[in-house]
C-alpha cells in the first residue's frame, strides 16, 4: 500500500468520524462502536458500493473517478480546501505545472525590504523560513527562550515553552498552521525531507501529533495574530498570505496592524543595533 493511499484512507476515516447520522438525515440508531457514519452508511448515501468504498479507505489501488469522489465529498460535507485535498490524495487532479522563473532572489529581497516597516517573511509550504525582512526579525527577536535550530514558523511555536504567553491566540493559530501543513503535505507524500521532519515533530510535540491526526486541511485566509512583545506590549496584527508565482512552493506572509494602538506601538519592536540572523 502506497503512502499516498494510506494518507487518503486516514483522511476519509477522520472525516467520516465527524459526520453524525442526524446531519445526513439518518436516524441516530443504537450504540455505535465508533463516532460518525459507518462505512456502509456513507457508501449508500454516496451511491457507491460498500466493498469499493471499504477498499478506498484501506488504501487499495483501485480506480477513482472525479464523479465518485464528488459524491463521497458531498456526503462527507467537505469544505472546498478539504475537497481539493481529497482530489490530490486520490491523484484525481493534475499536478500543478511548474512555472518558468519570472523573479529571482534579489528581486524578492527588494520586495521584502520595501515592505518594511511591516513585518514580512517568505517561507516554503512547510513553513521553513526562507527570507525575513528586518521588521520581522525585530518583532520576533526575543521570541525564543531556547535556541532556534529549525528556523521554521511552526516549530518555533510548538517547541517554545513560553509560546502560549507570547501568542495570545495560540489555540487558533496552531491548529490553522497544522491544517495548512496537512494541505501542502498532499503534494509531498513520500518526500524524505517531509517525512523525516513530520516524524520528528510528532515525536517531539504530542500536541502537534494530536492535531496532525485530525487530518484537518485549510486554505490560506487573512487571520489575526495577537502577540506580546517585551517592549511594544500587546500587538494585534492581521496576517495576509501571498503566493510567489515564480516559486509555487513559496509563500509571502505580511503582518499589518489591526488597530491604531498597534500601529503606534509597533515601532517600539525595532532594534537600534544590527541584529543577528533570525
Amino acid at each position: 500500500m502506497s503512502t499516498r493511499r494510506a494518507e487518503l484512507g486516514s483522511f476519509l476515516k477522520a472525516r467520516r468520524a465527524q459526520v453524525t447520522p442526524e446531519e445526513v438525515g439518518l436516524p441516530p440508531g443504537g450504540r455505535r462502536r465508533t463516532p460518525g457514519l459507518r462505512r456502509e452508511e456513507l457508501a449508500q448515501l454516496a451511491g457507491v458500493g460498500v466493498t469499493w468504498y471499504t477498499w478506498l479507505e484501506q488504501g487499495r489501488p483501485i480506480n477513482v473517478s472525479g464523479q465518485v469522489l464528488d459524491a463521497v465529498a458531498g456526503t462527507l460535507r467537505l469544505t472546498d480546501p478539504e475537497r481539493a485535498h481529497l482530489y490530490r490524495l486520490a491523484e484525481a487532479t493534475p499536478v500543478r505545472p511548474k512555472r518558468g522563473v519570472c523573479a529571482v532572489e534579489p528581486v524578492l529581497t527588494e520586495i521584502l525590504n520595501a515592505l518594511d516597516p511591516l513585518p514580512a517573511v517568505i517561507t516554503n509550504t512547510r513553513f521553513d523560513i526562507v527570507m525575513p525582512n528586518q521588521a520581522f526579525r525585530d518583532l520576533f527577536h526575543d521570541w525564543h527562550t531556547l535556541p532556534c535550530v529549525h528556523k521554521n514558523l511552526l516549530w518555533c511555536i510548538v517547541t517554545e515553552p513560553l509560546a502560549r504567553k507570547r501568542l495570545l491566540n495560540y489555540d487558533d493559530e496552531v491548529p490553522y498552521l497544522v491544517a495548512r501543513l496537512r494541505s501542502a503535505y498532499s503534494e509531498h507524500i513520500g518526500d524524505p525531507d517531509w517525512e523525516e521532519d513530520l516524524a520528528r515533530l510528532r515525536k517531539l510535540s504530542p500536541e502537534f501529533a494530536e492535531l496532525w491526526a485530525r487530518h484537518e486541511v485549510a486554505d490560506c485566509t487573512p487571520r489575526p495574530r495577537h502577540v506580546v512583545h517585551p517592549l511594544a506590549g500587546e500587538l494585534h496584527l492581521t496576517v495576509t498570505e501571498f503566493a510567489v508565482p515564480a516559486h509555487p512552493d513559496l509563500v509571502l506572509f505580511v503582518e499589518t496592524p489591526s488597530d491604531e494602538a498597534t500601529r503606534e506601538r509597533l515601532p517600539l519592536s525595532r532594534r537600534s543595533l544590527q541584529p543577528a540572523e533570525l
